[in-house]
């Protein structure tokens, strides 16, 4: 009996990076400079868009006006225009046409002069060129925008797959893929698993050093004794190996991050009210201030005649009605996300550095039901102000000390304030410094206090005593 052939039609979902969301994952990411930058160039494109409140006259604008701004929407180029063509137009898909700009982004000449490619941008860049699947593009690009600020992939492949109703080999391949990407290093889960990449395209990674990497706690730990007898080597080369990890690139996204302003403009301001809480409010210096101007809209729906015309406008209607909601949005996360670090944090804006306790992404994602890296992106780019300061909000993240449960950055400032105090005869050693913490409820180990004050760039007891006889 022949085998017959079966033809089956099922029905399910799955997730679409469509441009409406890459560009709100984008600025979600923005700082407020680059947000002001951006809702510039839009007001600069779009003749519905008005920045401030809707006057009055406004209604004074003219056709004419209206069709001056589409010749030159057309010579800057249109960044996204969200959402398919208007029913019953194709695109024609000719240079500088409206229609040519849909779900597309079109940054001007003199902009992508003018800066360097962010991760995603390079990463997209390069998915494009490695391979024609839609499938495999699809989650690629998902797994692109998934990663954090160092290049690392945070979320379980499996949680993916299950999301983008994919199967794990599915989301593994794409993943595979962005990983023979530039910068080397790219995607994956782990230290070790980035380490292994970039030694794999030297062709350096032998069986010792794969047993190296599997106890990289021991390399932390600066047991060397352990490492040659797990990685089965001597003394040089295991001098030899370090060295050349030292070499390699621990966060090879970095390098995709902007430098930093020298002036901290706060995106949130926190203070204390009198009746003993926090008040968590935007900066509204930071927001900006865009109104769609649906009267014009009207009145020039009423007059126009071309296609062509009605095209730009209906487009115009649809990138400034996304753009003001996406900024809405945006405002709200913030604000949300703040809020919680504020509730986490709530003694170091009583207390300063001290009150500081650990916090994670996943724990202030967990409190208010989002996914780690959306609170990632807020936290990019962003500051907090304070009765204490201006802080970028990622100073409030932090795990805790390998012993206890008190935030890293607290106790370095500790040690800090420890070492400040000191008589000139009267030096403390790490240890010393250690039991000091331990009688005030901090529980770290010597290795830890000699970690933190190397981080802080204190000289050990030994070479402040000498300084201080030689004073």
């Amino acid at each position: 009996m022949s085998a017959m052939q079966r033809l089956e039609l099922r029905q399910g979902q799955s997730l679409t990076m469509t441009p409406q969301l890459v560009q709100s994952i984008k600025l979600l990411q923005l700082s407020h400079a680059e947000l002001a930058a951006y809702v510039a160039a839009e007001l600069e494109r779009n003749p519905l868009l008005q920045e401030g409140e809707i006057q009055a006259d406004a209604r004074s604008l003219s056709l004419a006006d209206f069709l001056r701004a589409k010749q030159k929407a057309q010579v800057l180029g249109s960044r996204i225009v969200p959402g398919p063509p208007p029913s019953g137009q194709a695109a024609s898909g000719a240079p500088g046409s409206p229609s040519a700009a849909h779900g597309e982004i079109r940054p001007e000449l003199e902009e992508t002069l003018a800066r360097t490619a962010s991760l995603t941008e390079h990463l997209q860049a390069q998915l494009d060129l490695a391979t024609s699947d839609p499938r495999l593009r699809m989650i690629g690009e998902h797994l692109i925008h998934s990663l954090d600020e160092a290049g690392y992939l945070r979320e379980d492949p499996a949680e993916i797959a299950l999301r983008l109703r994919v199967t794990s080999a599915d989301v593994e391949a794409a993943l595979g893929l962005i990983q023979t990407f530039e910068p080397s290093g790219i995607g994956a889960r782990d230290l070790a698993e980035c380490l292994a990449i970039q030694l794999k395209e030297r062709g350096r990674l032998d069986p010792a050093m794969q047993a190296l990497l599997q106890n990289l706690h021991l390399v932390a730990r600066q047991d060397f004794a352990a490492l040659r007898r797990a990685c089965g080597i001597g003394r040089e080369d295991l001098a030899s190996m370090l060295a050349e990890i030292r070499r390699l690139e621990p966060k090879p996204g970095l390098a995709f991050t902007p430098a930093r302003v020298d002036v901290l403009v706060p995106d949130v301001l926190v203070r204390p009210v009198p009746d003993g809480s926090l008040a968590v409010e935007l900066n509204p210096e930071t927001l900006p201030r865009i109104l769609l101007n649906r009267t014009y809209y009207a009145e020039v729906a009423k007059v126009l005649r071309k296609d062509e015309d009605k095209s730009f406008l209906s487009e115009c209607i649809q990138t400034a009605s996304w753009l003001t909601r996406s900024l809405e949005q945006r405002a709200r996360t913030i604000l949300k996300v703040a809020t919680e670090i504020a509730r986490q944090q709530e003694e170091f804006f009583r207390e300063g550095v001290a009150g500081l306790r650990p916090m994670t992404l996943k724990s202030v994602a967990e409190a208010i039901g989002m996914h780690e890296s959306t609170i990632s992106r807020v936290a990019a780019n962003k500051a907090i102000g304070t009765e204490r300061g201006t802080y970028p909000m990622k100073f409030f993240f932090g795990a805790a000390t390998g012993e206890g449960e008190h935030a890293a950055k607290a106790v370095r400032h500790r040690i800090g304030q420890l070492i400040g105090a000191e008589r000139p005869g009267d030096v403390l050693s790490d240890e010393a410094i250690a039991q000091k913490l331990k009688l005030e409820g901090i529980q770290v180990a010597r290795r830890t206090v000699a970690k933190y004050r190397e981080a802080l760039r204190i000289p050990s007891s030994s070479e402040r005593r000498r300084h201080s006889r030689e004073a």
